[in-house]
């Protein structure tokens, strides 16, 4: 579940103002969204372990050229992997033993490692 939190500013420089074309309009007031996806528990970064905790119904391969087909079977709850990158969305470029796939990060959780 995401968590999202709204930050406002209440104070800004009147420099600070917009203008559409050769009117100015009033605003006085930024707003700043941030998105807290996985708890602030654990980062994601590059060469994270990961395991998957729901199985996609469609998978998208990370090929230059993605093919999209139905995950018959092939990524299953409990799978482990790695992630290769990030892409817009929130989705994740993430190796499995059978191949790299684009998965959304509600379907994988921060593997924790014991060291």
């Amino acid at each position: 579940m995401a968590l999202v939190s709204f930050t406002s500013i209440p104070k800004c420089p009147s420099s600070s103002r917009f203008s559409y074309g050769s009117t100015q309009l009033p605003f006085n007031l930024i707003t700043k969204c941030e998105l807290n996806t996985n708890g602030g528990s654990q980062k994601l970064e590059i060469g994270s372990p990961i395991i998957v905790i729901e199985s996609p119904k469609l998978l998208k391969t990370a090929a230059s050229v993605p093919c999209l087909r139905p995950n018959v079977g092939l990524v299953k709850p409990g799978d482990v992997g790695r992630i290769v990158s990030r892409k817009p969305m929130d989705v994740w470029a993430v190796r499995l033993s059978i191949g790299t796939y684009l998965i959304d990060r509600k379907y994988f959780k921060p593997l924790e490692l014991d060291e």
